[in-house]
């Protein structure tokens, strides 16, 4: 299929020059390798090349409609865009300012920057002399890694995925570049899950000193001998409070003696006298 007629089908046949941008960057893939290689077809690759010509024009692209004319998912239309702008050379300048805009995160603006600048410092610095020329930041994976760790830091929420499909690179590079930026800046980018001592925690811990079988000891270890005596502390305090109980009755007995307890006494049956009176009666 012509690019002009798949240009026409997204709504950029009257923009001549994205169609012949596009056509250009088409001959420079065709030259450099072959897309089939990477599992870009002839649809999809013209589909791309209409994406990047527009993105460098800066003119609006529907992409989602473009992914439905490629006939791929949207993320194996986003890895093949990824990999046919890495091969041909095709380079995302992303800027921080915009970033922020597109995101509506626009109060991180100076986090990032300081972050990248940070980051950049300690890379090198961890870098042996040889290599610290050939270290390169200006890479748009870095921007967006940066960008999203502040967000996160700050509770801000960010669309991962679509902030790896803007700088265009893949999730692996991606979150290999936010480990590394989380081990160098940590102190500006880590989020800390900090988990309470339990030695600290004192809600009910009387409960836990009552009860022999939980009582735990500073060494976080069990002894037969505390178990022991504090059953016996529990015990002891359960006499004391029978003997204030008992102590209390006795003594309001002692002024109302007419309201105590009254004796019972039981009578004793005489079955012998019973079983006589009845044998006269018969006799009568």
């Amino acid at each position: 299929m012509d690019i002009s007629d798949i240009a026409r089908k997204l709504d950029l046949s009257n923009n001549k020059l994205v169609v012949r941008k596009a056509a250009e960057i088409r001959r420079l893939c065709d030259a450099q390798f072959d897309s089939s290689v990477i599992g870009v077809g002839e649809i999809c690759k013209a589909v791309i090349c209409l994406e990047i010509a527009a993105s460098r024009l800066q003119v609006i692209f529907d992409r989602q409609a473009a992914i439905k004319l490629s006939g791929m998912s949207e993320k194996a239309y986003t890895r093949s865009f990824n990999s046919l702008q890495n091969v041909i050379g095709v380079k995302i300048k992303l800027n921080v300012k915009e970033l922020a805009i597109q995101f509506g995160c626009v109060r991180i603006i100076k986090s990032v920057q300081n972050m990248l600048s940070l980051y950049k410092e300690r890379f090198l610095a961890s870098l042996p002399a040889s290599r610290r020329a050939n270290a390169d930041f200006t890479r748009p994976v870095f921007t967006a890694a940066a960008f999203y760790l502040c967000a996160k830091k700050q509770k801000l929420k960010v669309d991962k995925l679509r902030l790896v499909e803007v700088c265009g690179t893949s999730e692996s590079e991606f979150s290999c570049v936010s480990t590394s930026m989380i081990d160098l800046c940590f102190d500006c980018v880590g989020v800390s899950k900090e988990k309470k001592d339990a030695k600290e925690v004192k809600g009910n811990r009387e409960l836990l000193d009552v009860l022999p079988g939980k009582r735990r000891l500073e060494d976080g270890g069990y002894s037969s001998d505390d178990e022991s005596s504090c059953y016996k502390r529990h015990k002891k305090m359960e006499e004391a409070k029978y003997e204030d109980w008992k102590s209390t009755v006795v003594n309001s007995i002692k002024k109302n003696p007419e309201k105590g307890p009254k004796k019972v006494i039981q009578t004793s049956l005489n079955f012998t006298k019973k079983a006589e009176t009845e044998e006269l009666q018969v006799d009568s």
